[in-house]
């Protein structure tokens, strides 16, 4: 996984992609958004997000990204046909 050398977020507190906090508080909301502005600008969130999403990765901001949001776009992919 080499792009994670690429990645943004890897010299910050991982505290604010995996808050302690729930995201249904302000402390949450205000982790997940300081998270998702470090995401906006990095140069490998495309790759980081497909990782989570094939792993399922059940906990955090990943590509700027929330659990929900990827949880949307999982099921959103499992309900096309081609």
């Amino acid at each position: 996984m080499s792009w994670m050398y690429r990645a943004a977020c890897r010299d910050v507190d991982p505290e604010i992609f995996f808050p302690i906090a729930s995201p249904d508080t302000e402390a949450g909301e205000a982790a997940e958004t300081q998270a998702k502005q470090v995401c906006g600008s990095c140069s490998v969130r495309a790759r980081c997000l497909d990782e989570a999403i094939e792993s399922r990765e059940p906990h955090g901001v990943w590509g700027g990204e929330s659990e929900s949001a990827r949880r949307g776009l999982l099921s959103g992919a499992h309900g096309r046909t081609s």
